[in-house]
């Protein structure tokens, strides 16, 4: 027990220190051929923060460890809406632009839907025999997510004045350096994963937990760690209104990328994640969309976000009742 313990808090380690060495060493490579830092803001570094839960849901789903795999996307995107969005709320009322208030949160409202459809077969249908994403419905979430990203891009290059322009930022690392971080930071990514993974499923067994627990509590938020030191980091810095891009943009790609890939590889049995899970996530959504629209400021403030996080307390004591 000690020593799943010791693997989990190591692979907790070694994926978040992996993906900022790959987000790091991918960044500056590009720059040093002249990729924009537009298209790097876009591909690199928005999959090197999520590059988590990626990890951490297709080796689950290799694993056989279903429940982790769709518990940890749902359960991240509980963590980011409630607990980051609360968090970051409390620390500075959070901005949103226009934009994401018209197109981005309802785009995460309908990830959100399509997963609840997706996942609620048996809801929808008595005939079936078990609720599961399928090869064909992860390709479809990979499709919503080629939709989404075409649409970013054509939102960022709206708002640049030269989308091709290169950084001006020297780049500070060698190229054996940059290749290191890069190959060092997918062999931590890798090897963390499966660390986290395998001692997880043996800490539930352990403590008689279900691994949908564990994936929509423990797992959920060691993976979604470079999301909440990213909005935290914002609000302290006076930007609370990136956070808000940073919870709405990695809900998404959750999503649509992550679950869309994983799928895709291995079909997922949801077997231990129910209604509640996902309506819970959906209101999450909805209630964020709300807290944005009400009174016509488009401002998160600190009474709300209260709200947010209580009502992510209030959800995880619920599991813990339920075990």
């Amino acid at each position: 027990m000690i020593l799943d313990i010791l693997y989990f808090v190591l692979g907790v380690g070694l994926i978040i220190g992996g993906a900022n060495y790959l987000t790091e060493g991918a960044s500056t490579l590009a720059r040093r051929f002249g990729v924009s830092p537009l298209v790097v803001g876009l591909t690199i570094v928005a999959f090197g923060t999520s590059s988590p839960e990626l990890i951490v849901s297709l080796t689950s789903a290799l694993k056989g460890s279903a429940d982790i795999s769709l518990g940890n996307i749902v359960g991240s995107n509980l963590f980011n809406v409630l607990a980051i969005g609360g968090v970051t709320a409390l620390v500075a009322p959070i901005s949103i632009t226009r934009s994401t208030l018209k197109r981005e949160i309802p785009l995460m409202l309908l990830a959100s839907f399509v997963l609840s459809f997706m996942v609620l077969d048996r809801v929808l249908d008595p005939t079936a025999t078990a609720n599961m994403i399928t090869r064909s419905e992860g390709l479809t979430l990979l499709a919503f997510f080629l939709i989404f990203l075409s649409y970013t891009f054509a939102i960022a290059k709206g708002h640049s004045g030269d989308p091709h322009a290169v950084s001006d930022s020297p780049n500070s690392y060698p190229l054996w350096l940059q290749l290191l971080f890069i190959f060092g930071g997918l062999a931590a990514l890798v090897w963390g994963g499966d660390l986290f993974v395998s001692s997880a499923s043996s800490i539930a067994s352990a403590l008689g937990m279900s691994e949908s627990f564990i994936g929509l509590t423990i797992v959920a938020a060691g993976t979604s760690l470079p999301e909440l030191a990213t909005s935290v980091a914002a609000a302290l810095k006076k930007q609370p209104e990136i956070a808000v891009g940073n919870i709405v943009g990695s809900n998404i790609f959750n999503i649509f990328f992550i679950l869309g890939t994983t799928a895709t590889i291995q079909p997922i049995r949801a077997g231990g994640i129910g209604v509640l899970d996902l309506v819970a996530m959906t209101a999450a959504a909805l209630l964020l969309y709300i807290f944005a629209l009400l009174f016509g400021d488009k401002v998160i403030k600190r009474g709300e976000g209260f709200i947010l996080l209580a009502c992510y307390i209030a959800y995880t004591i619920y599991l813990i009742t339920q075990l």
